[in-house]
């Protein structure tokens, strides 16, 4: 089956212009999108998976022209009439054929003599989808206000008889029924406050528990991460979780439009300690960075060399023993907005920022 291409819709349009800037700097005449982010990404959300963990079922032939689809014929039906946005030229692939085949003989059929690979412009291409458009940004917000209020409604209601398993099957429940695909369901029961990424176990939670979600829904992907107390908080406890958040607030404050993502590093390292951490902790753990179509995009390392721009999401998420903030925020010219809000939760201000405090039931 092969569709011709219809004019692509505005926001296909300006995807379309920032990957033309890609190939017109590079001198090549076509580009191969096929990770889940690039693609979820350049087709306005469209799901491409059939699998969590699995490959894309398409491919995204990007050119000067226009963008050809090239997918499974066993999928093709479907998505055209669920998933993808008009404007594309669709090819229909047999279902045991390699999509990465068929797109090179589609790019010689058209007498394409240069064709990128999305491993030959990475930085590029995460540059291209790091402002978000406004339409991306209401989606964003709809999603996060929805997995925070999952959050609320299920720990509200936690017990500390629950296990780590019945807490994620009803967070996971609410997730699909919500809309979103969940990518990542955390639970650490008091027992278990050791570990940063607590997969759920039949363990009870306990007197104290930490819950993360990362769901996915149109592409974008949120990163929430909350706490219960079943008992009065330590006065450590306090001090810990106040000292969290002061980290946090210097990593906000340096996240700033125009800003080396990599330059962030020595800020991140330096709060710790001046917090009362231990000096290396920000050996312990990864540290988060922007997100988006990608659960980070990019993950802070050394050596990354992406530039902060406004209209950028992020996901920063110090942690250390026992304590740890997490939320997905949108990065303007004036300073962040979080996205990942519910009234209901109880918070705290934290340079001008409101901030999750724990829940004590």
């Amino acid at each position: 089956m092969s569709r011709v291409a219809t004019v692509l819709n505005p926001e296909l349009t300006t995807k379309h212009q920032r990957l033309l800037l890609i190939l017109e700097a590079r001198g090549a005449d076509a580009l191969v999108l096929d990770s889940p982010a690039a693609l979820s990404w350049f087709l306005a959300g469209a799901r491409t998976h059939v699998s969590l963990a699995g490959t894309p079922v398409a491919h995204v032939l990007v050119h000067r022209g226009g963008a050809c689809l090239l997918v499974f014929n066993n999928e093709a039906e479907r998505l055209v009439a669920e998933e993808l946005p008009a404007g594309l030229e669709i090819y229909s692939v047999p279902w045991h054929a390699s999509l990465g085949e068929s797109c090179a003989r589609v790019a010689k059929e058209r007498g394409f003599a240069q064709v990128l690979a999305e491993a030959d412009v990475a930085l590029e291409l995460r540059a291209a989808r790091a402002a978000l458009l406004d339409v991306e940004q209401d989606r964003y917000r709809r999603l996060c206000v929805d997995t925070a209020r999952i959050l609320t409604d299920v720990l509200q209601g936690a017990t500390p008889h629950d296990s780590e398993r019945e807490i994620a099957a009803l967070l996971a429940a609410r997730v699909v029924g919500s809309g979103s695909d969940p990518l990542v369901v955390l639970v650490a029961g008091e027992q278990r406050l050791g570990n940063r990424h607590p997969l759920p176990t039949d363990s009870p939670v306990g007197n104290r528990m930490m819950a993360v979600l990362c769901a996915r829904r149109d592409g974008l992907i949120v990163n929430v991460t909350r706490w219960v107390s079943f008992t009065p908080h330590t006065a450590k406890q306090r001090r810990d979780e106040e000292a969290i958040l002061a980290v946090e607030a210097e990593i906000l404050a340096a996240t700033r439009p125009g800003v080396s993502l990599e330059s962030l590093l020595p800020v991140i390292e330096q709060a710790y300690p001046r917090h009362g951490f231990a000096p290396d902790e920000i050996m312990r753990h990864h540290q988060g960075g922007p997100t988006g179509y990608a659960g980070r995009d990019p993950r802070l390392v050394p050596g990354i060399r992406d530039t902060i721009v406004a209209g950028q999401a992020f996901a920063w998420n110090p942690s250390a023993p026992g304590v740890k903030v997490e939320d997905t925020m949108l990065l303007g010219h004036e300073g962040f907005e979080v996205l990942s809000v519910d009234e209901r939760w109880p918070s705290v201000s934290v340079a001008g920022l409101q901030r999750p405090a724990i829940l004590e039931l």
